[in-house]
């Protein structure tokens, strides 16, 4: 019996490990990928990778939500990033959660894809703005966001303040490009993409992911020295 719980406990830890691994692995992508871009371009076009039209690097920082959404001015901007911390922490203590109660591993590796993603983005959000001398910032005086030129550099006096960096996105595809028309034309990043996978395949697999693995059943036999006729009544 107690082989049986180390056994069971061991199991447990090793999904928490490969959970954690996940995580760090695109965290660490994510943010290599931003700061390369960032401390080495200039805002706009980077490269097309492999010399083709629809896959790009194309620098670009945005204030607000994935995908280059906006959410109003620095207040709101303020609470997104907030909301983002929030999420975050909640996210913690819910993956530990749904890992030791044993819920199906597609579940997990989804969930642990929206937090890295948002993880991601918040680090971008709460630090940049601290850390590079350059970034999109907002400007009271024409109550919009201003870009900037040149390349970014690492400072001690930064572009903005704790909460109010922007983020940076650099991924392109425009597969159709015409004139009048761009099919699929955001910009985005890899916390983007995970985001974005972790949801997507949640919606396509859910009635598969949102349930818990069932329990092993366990028989136990009985003894007892009653006897049993038919004649006994069943209530």
């Amino acid at each position: 019996m107690q082989l049986s719980s180390y056994i069971c406990q061991i199991m447990k830890t090793l999904k928490i490990k490969h959970v954690v691994l996940i995580i760090a692995a695109i965290i660490i992508v994510d943010q290599v990928l931003k700061l390369w871009i960032k401390t080495s371009h200039p805002t706009g076009e980077v490269l097309r990778v492999g010399g083709m039209n629809w896959f790009r690097l194309h620098f670009i920082e945005n204030p607000g939500m994935a995908w280059g959404w906006k959410f109003g001015n620095e207040t709101g901007k303020m609470i997104l990033t907030l909301f983002r911390l929030a999420a975050v922490i909640f996210g913690t203590w819910y993956l530990g959660r749904i890992v030791k109660q044993g819920y199906r591993r597609g579940f997990i590796v989804c969930a642990a894809l929206i937090y890295a993603g948002a993880l991601g983005n918040l680090i971008d959000s709460m630090f940049y703005g601290m850390f590079f001398d350059k970034g999109l910032h907002y400007d009271a005086a024409i109550n919009d966001y201003v870009s900037y030129s040149g390349i970014a550099h690492f400072s001690s006096h930064g572009y903005s303040s704790f909460l109010h960096g922007s983020v940076v996105d650099m991924l392109y595809f425009p597969i159709i490009e015409t004139e009048k028309f761009t099919f699929f034309s955001p910009i985005f990043n890899i916390a983007d993409a995970s985001i974005s996978t972790g949801v997507i395949t949640l919606l396509l697999f859910q009635k598969r992911f949102f349930k818990k693995n069932a329990p092993e059943e366990s028989h136990s036999t009985v003894e007892t020295n009653t006897d049993v006729s038919d004649k006994v009544q069943v209530l």
